[in-house]
């Protein structure tokens, strides 16, 4: 009997996946593609855990000269039918291959250290080529070693190319990946501007003015082709000057992002490719969870589901049966650069964020060039980071002009979960770090005004991702109270003849105690009637009685009332 195929989640190299007998969603008709368009330098932006890192490992495999021939990995592949091009080009390159991910660090020196390092594994893995070229040893040397200056590095990919091509008389095919890590991290680390440089001169050395160059193919989140000012959030002094693109003159490059129809089928898995992988492994009736939670995604016109999640799915299932869907890709994806700018929102952005939790959509003309310094500049450029990214979905189009206007929506049930899961706790963080000494002062003093103001404010500043239920409320409140120095704090407490929402009391009697109990109101006219109603529970069920018997004399009863992200609040004094 056959072995079933293991299910390589998380594995991104594709000579380890084939020969240890995995589970490979077959793409290999991505090479055809890019031999038929013949770009010269091709820039693929697709989200985070889409395939990318896998696409760009089976390109190596193909194309790489490594004097072992790879033909047995391609065995039942698409791309064996292609017979013209397994003879021509399997096999037949040298191949430079680099990852930037590794340069995700605090800061320029270290980011550069680890650009170091990544730059001389490659030289090191053609070491035999490297060393057998007669010119500028010391420089080789240096690279190896890691210890070269700036400027060995800057031009390190074009010289690494003009070896190869020495020695095997071949030009040279450049696979870059996880080009815009580095740029995201400095963006938050404060070093934008020097990265941005740096890249954009590795890039210039080897893709622009590199006669050795057959072809390269880059991946990506974000189309990032210019960037004005790089300083903008970080050099003031620069504001104004502009700042050459990091693919500056690079004519011949051709960008895909999930816009384009072409190669629209080639990172993530489409819904037949989807099928196919539960139906392999028995699975087939858990298809509607999959396609709830990991579908949704729209790349140029073709359906796609997110191939990191559903495969943590299968892999879940096929341990237990009994498995349910979960957020898998909320835990691998980046979400830094969502919190910086769903916590910086105005009143308006976090509004239509919470329309878009409660499934509603909304419009936005679409930017494919945004920039990391072009994010905080407008809401406009909130939503197309967020499209581009993976967090929302092309819903829509419409065209005004030259301008392409989108309408978006929250993906699935995953994406769902991330922004419902993560705002809330980015905004339990924010309050952490809030000064409530007013509103605590006010609620321990009885002032019933300055209360309702404080909790209005609160309440217009959070995202409640329009679940205004009580339980919202209820759980909003006793986040706004936590930091109450010297006070306990019980939900849902028997007392009296019931349950209260709310106590707050100190050890020391002598101190006040605070009821609170919560209305939800239907509509903005019945808030004043849901206080009072809400007071006077507290009075008919007695909740104060045992804390009477308890010793407590200054007893603070509020009665409070929401109507979205409005409230009214009523006090009263138990003598």
């Amino acid at each position: 009997m056959k072995k079933r195929r293991f299910l390589p989640v998380g594995q991104e190299d594709f000579k380890e996946i084939i020969e240890n007998n995995g589970y490979y969603v077959d793409k290999t008709l991505l090479i055809k593609k890019l031999l038929d368009v013949r770009g010269k330098v091709t820039l693929f932006t697709r989200p985070r855990r889409f395939g990318k890192t896998l696409g760009i490992s089976m390109l190596q495999y193909f194309f790489e000269n490594t004097g072992i021939n790879q033909r047995a990995l391609f065995e039942n592949l698409a791309i064996l039918k292609e017979e013209d091009i397994c003879e021509k080009y399997m096999g037949q390159y040298p191949v430079i291959r680099l990852s930037l991910k590794s340069a995700k660090q605090e800061s320029f020196s270290y980011a550069f250290a680890a650009m170091k390092q990544t730059i001389a594994e490659e030289f090191r893995r053609h070491e035999k080529e490297v060393k057998a070229y007669e010119f500028e040893k010391d420089r080789i040397q240096r690279i190896l070693n890691a210890q070269g200056e700036g400027q060995d590095y800057l031009t390190s990919l074009q010289f690494l190319s003009q070896i190869l091509y020495h020695q095997y008389g071949k030009r040279v095919i450049v696979l870059l990946d996880e080009y815009d890590v580095p740029l995201e991290n400095a963006y938050f680390h404060g070093y934008y501007d020097k990265m941005v440089n740096f890249i954009r001169s590795l890039f210039e050395s080897v893709l622009k003015t590199n006669s050795c160059l057959e072809f390269a193919v880059i991946t990506g989140c974000l189309r990032i082709s210019k960037e004005h000012p790089a300083g903008i959030p970080l050099c003031p002094e620069k504001m104004g000057k502009q700042v050459k693109s990091i693919f500056t003159g690079l004519n011949n490059l051709r960008i895909i992002s999930i816009m384009d129809k072409a190669y629209e089928e080639y990172f993530g898995f489409t819904q037949e490719e989807t099928k196919q992988i539960l139906d392999y492994y028995g699975l087939k009736s858990h298809m509607s969870d999959i396609r709830e939670w990991y579908d949704g995604y729209l790349f140029g016109e073709q359906e796609i589901y997110n191939p990191w999640s559903v495969l943590s799915y299968i892999s879940d299932l096929l341990e237990n049966e009994y498995a349910k869907p979960k957020p898998y890709w909320s835990n691998t994806s980046s979400n830094d650069i969502i919190r910086h700018l769903i916590e910086g929102a105005d009143l308006q952005t976090r509004s239509k964020v919470e329309s878009l939790i409660a499934g509603d959509t909304i419009e936005s003309v679409v930017h494919e060039d945004i920039t990391y310094a072009d994010i905080e500049e407008s809401e406009e450029n909130l939503w197309n980071f967020l499209y581009f990214t993976g967090y929302l979905k092309k819903v829509s189009e419409r065209s005004v002009g030259d301008q392409r206007f989108i309408r978006m929506q929250v993906p699935n049930v995953e994406i769902n979960y991330i922004y419902k899961s993560k705002v809330s706790e980015w905004m339990k963080e924010k309050i952490q770090q809030e000064d409530l000494s007013q509103l605590y002062d006010a609620l321990l003093s009885g002032n019933e005004v300055d209360l309702q103001d404080q909790l209005g404010r609160q309440l217009r500043e959070s995202i409640s991702f329009y679940d205004y239920k009580e339980a919202f409320y209820h759980g909003f409140l006793l986040g706004l109270l936590k930091q109450l120095d010297e006070y306990l704090i019980e939900s849902n407490r028997e007392a009296g003849d019931g349950r209260l929402d709310i106590l707050l009391r100190s050890l020391d009697v002598r101190k006040p105690v605070v009821i609170v109990e919560l209305k939800q109101s239907g509509v903005f006219q019945d808030m004043e009637t849901k206080a009072t109603e809400a007071l006077n529970q507290i009075q008919d069920k007695e909740y104060y009685r045992e804390l009477q018997q308890e010793g407590y004399e200054n007893i603070i009863c509020y009665g409070i009332a929401f109507f979205k992200k409005n409230c009214r609040v009523q006090v009263k004094r138990i003598d």
